[in-house]
């Protein structure tokens, strides 16, 4: 398999520490995440949105979007339950990453550690995104208060998809220190036997 990575992108990072998890190996492809021009060329005929990670399975079908490749590796295993509605409720947190916590969370970390970017061309979206991952890490916090995983009783997809940035957060200057639940449940995460970090 090959995959379509940047070693900084918490979206790539997902599948990465998952296929760590599962022993998977595959060849690994970096492409830009700030110098999008060759994208056409790379991706153009394996994701209509030109995005990473981008998975080339073994047989040359390509799958976009890391929940979509998380629920396709992990499928037949530990991360993901066996119950129907365990199942639901993973795929509720996912769809909640995607929508609520990463545009918030991975854009500031994005647009003030990685753009390239003068601050001052930013500055003015920081309060908004700000003011978004809060909100988004309170809904952690108080679904994580008093259990150790997001769903069930142990680390699933769900738990992988919202690590990436969640642990990464404090580059885009979300402090994290009144956040208890989420604090002990990213050491729960890191402690996990198979576990990579982001860089390595």
């Amino acid at each position: 398999m090959i995959l379509y990575n940047n070693a900084v992108s918490g979206n790539c990072y997902k599948v990465r520490l998952l296929f760590a998890h599962l022993g998977i190996e595959c060849e690994m492809r970096e492409v830009d995440v700030v110098d999008r021009s060759k994208r056409p060329d790379i991706l153009g005929g394996l994701n209509p949105a030109l995005r990473v990670p981008t998975l080339v399975l073994d047989d040359g079908r390509p799958l976009a979007e890391s929940g979509a490749i998380l629920w396709y590796a992990g499928e037949g295993s530990r991360f993901v339950p066996d119950d129907r509605y365990a199942r639901a409720q993973a795929l509720q947190w996912m769809f909640f990453e995607q929508y609520e916590h990463e545009p918030a969370i991975a854009v500031a970390r994005f647009l003030i550690g990685y753009s390239q970017l003068p601050r001052g061309q930013y500055e003015k979206r920081l309060p908004r995104l700000w003011a978004d991952g809060a909100r988004a890490l309170d809904t952690m916090e108080r679904h994580l208060s008093g259990r150790d995983w997001l769903v069930g009783d142990a680390m699933t997809v769900a738990d992988i998809a919202l690590y990436a940035y969640t642990h990464a957060a404090e580059e885009g200057e979300f402090e994290l220190g009144g956040y208890d639940a989420i604090r002990r449940w990213l050491a729960r995460v890191a402690a996990e036997p198979g576990h990579v970090p982001m860089s390595r």
